[in-house]
This record gives C-alpha cells, structure tokens and sequence, in this order.
C-alpha cells in the first residue's frame, strides 16, 4: 500500500509541474490599454466579453473623456471668432444744439473765481447702466455738479426732484446735494451759468 500512495503522490507533483510550464490563459494587460479595448472576433463581436475592461471604471488604462467644453476652432475661412474685450459704449442723448458743455460751464465757473476743484467727467452715470437719469453729460467737481440734459422738460423734472439742492437754467442744472457749498455761495454759481446762456 506504501509503494502506490507514493506512486499516487509522484503523479499529482509530476502533474502540478506540468501546469506551471503550459502558457497562461489571455488575460487583458493593465499597462497596454489597445489589449483592453480590442473587440473579439465572430458572431458576438458587437457585445464585448464579461471580463473586458470597462474605460471609464476607476483604474482603467483610458481616461474619461474631457468635461471641458470644446473652443471653437477657425472658421472654413481661415479666421477666428474673437469677441469684444468689453460692452459697447452706452449712446447718450445729444445735446442740444447752442446749450453749453458741462465742461463750458465748469470753465466758467474758475474763470469767475469760483470753487470747482478736482472736475470729473461721470457722463457714464446718465445712462442706464449708471443711475439712468437720462442727461447727455454729467461733469461733477468738489463744489457743484453740472448736468446737461437734451431738453428742457427733463432737466425741469430733475431739478423739480432735487428741489432745494439744485438750479436750472434751460437744459443746465446745477446740483449741490453733495457738495459743500455753503447756501450763501450758490447764488454767484447760478448767476455765472445765466450769463452763458
């Protein structure tokens, strides 16, 4: 009974031995990712088989496709779409032909020995994008701030609203709600912006 368990024993190592020297079964390469995505050949090729490598699992050899979205190339022409840095300018109204600047009057003003310091040009604040009151200028110093409207009835309405603080004078107001200019002072603002019209 000795001699054939050894006999059997001899047999199963022989045979393990053999099946470390067979070539090992296809299996799909980790570090060469065309082996994982090669579909296989016959009837069935449309559906791949249940081991194959899935692209976009986590660990897979293939990454995911971008979530960026794609620029737009040059056009057939050979050009690029380029878009503007910026909005377009906003259109204010005109002025009326033969009424003074908001410039003029500021000039005006020093000219007369009057206080109009560190002048700014805020036209922007006319127009809707700004506090949207509709003037054609808007030119503000330390002192008085000088608003030139396109007519007449919208620089009444304006100076109606600031009643108190301001001075019209055809299309021209004359606005002191933030400025220090003491009351007593802004009677010769007002007769220097009369005398340009």
């Amino acid at each position: 009974m000795l001699p054939t368990v050894v006999l059997l024993m001899a047999t199963i190592a022989l045979a393990g031995c053999g099946a470390d020297q067979d070539p090992p079964a296809a299996a799909p390469t980790v570090g060469n990712p065309t082996a994982d995505l090669t579909p296989p050949a016959g009837p069935d090729a449309a559906t791949p088989p249940t081991g194959a490598a899935n692209p976009t699992a986590p660990g897979s050899a293939v990454p995911p496709p971008s979530t960026r979205p794609a620029t737009p190339g040059p056009k057939p022409d050979g050009s690029t779409e380029r878009r503007p840095p910026s909005p377009p300018p906003v259109e204010l109204p005109p002025r009326q032909a033969g009424e003074p600047t908001g410039r003029e009057v500021v000039a005006a003003f020093r000219a007369a020995g009057l206080k109009a310091a560190n002048v700014r040009d805020r036209s922007v604040d006319c127009g809707p994008d700004g506090l949207g009151l509709g003037c054609s200028e808007l030119v503000v110093t330390d002192n008085v701030a000088v608003y030139v409207f396109p007519d007449e009835s919208s620089a009444g309405d304006l100076a109606e609203r600031w009643s108190g603080a301001a001075y019209r004078n055809g299309t021209v107001v004359l606005n002191y709600l933030e400025a220090p200019t003491p009351p007593a002072d802004r009677p010769r603002y007002e007769k220097v912006l009369d005398k340009l019209r």
